[in-house]
């Protein structure tokens, strides 16, 4: 593990703690740096940091780098690999992305409330690889429900559909069970989603309208207290993923002029916390 302050001692400390719906267990003892220098070439990198820390990342994982390395980033949104492979190569970075409802509940200790923990990886210009089947053994081997896409924009996409309960969720401060049991917010989810898929059909990328249905269904399967990762960070008055999110589908639909007034409204929205959580910004809550 590449770690750093409270998550580094403890991971060196008592190892990784999970505690899941599918049963707790503890990865003890591991090995654990801050310093991707000492650690040498690796052959596969999983990048788990927050969007938002990508770039900073992407410089430190350089020493990491060898001939035949494979990158796999997965963070939520769209942007990622293509941040990765401005600085470490077109060539060495796949697509990636994961699907879990989890939380840090203290240093070194994780805790999964929800979903099927899954790794979806592909190659980002489709082009079929031995690599990506490698990849996907060796994680399948270590117990992980892992598979490969044959157009990765597809899954990562259709992640991006269900980040917009989040953003939703940002705003208004409502749970799962409060998102989905008032029809107003209802509407709005909705919208979001008519959004995303018209912007990612404008990018090529063929998702279908029934998306929206088969997403309202995971959001009817979440338990009611459930909230994302990037609500609990604005609620937190933390840094948050609201640029890789919100804002990277607004830029997205600039790009094909395909208008998205809602998740403009919503990123604007949280702007200012989103500042003063990054220091950027000053004023009394």
């Amino acid at each position: 593990f590449i770690a750093r302050g409270a998550h580094l001692q403890a991971l060196r400390e008592q190892g990784l703690r999970v505690k899941s719906i599918q049963g707790d267990f503890t990865v003890s003892p591991v090995q654990a740096t801050d310093d991707p220098a000492q650690v040498g070439r690796a052959d596969l990198i999983l990048v788990a940091v927050k969007a938002w820390q990508i770039p900073e990342v992407a410089l430190a994982i350089e020493p990491l780098m060898g001939p035949g390395t494979a990158v796999v980033p997965l963070q939520n949104g769209l942007e990622a690999a293509s941040q990765l492979a401005e600085v470490l190569g077109e060539a060495a970075v796949l697509g990636g992305l994961c699907t879990i409802f989890s939380y840090i509940e203290a240093p070194g200790c994780i805790e999964h409330i929800g979903m099927e923990p899954t790794v979806t990886i592909g190659e980002r210009d489709r082009v079929v690889r031995p690599r990506t089947d490698t990849i996907r053994q060796c994680l399948a081997e270590a117990g992980i429900v892992a598979q490969a896409a044959a157009d990765i924009n597809v899954p990562l996409w259709e992640k991006f559909l269900v980040l917009r309960w989040g953003i939703i969720g940002a705003v208004s401060r409502a749970p799962a069970g409060v998102l989905r049991s008032l029809p107003q917010l209802r509407e709005m989810i909705d919208q979001a989603g008519r959004e995303v898929l018209d912007v990612a059909q404008a990018h090529g990328v063929p998702l279908s309208r029934d998306m929206l249905q088969r997403n309202m269904e995971l959001l009817e399967g979440l338990p009611p207290q459930a909230t994302t990762s990037l609500q609990r960070d604005v609620m937190a008055g933390h840094p948050s993923e609201v640029d890789a999110q919100a804002g990277a589908l607004v830029r997205l639909g600039q790009r094909v002029n395909v208008p998205t007034p809602l998740h403009t409204f919503l990123f604007h929205a949280l702007l200012p916390l989103e500042l003063k959580a990054r220091g950027e910004l000053q004023f009394s809550d």
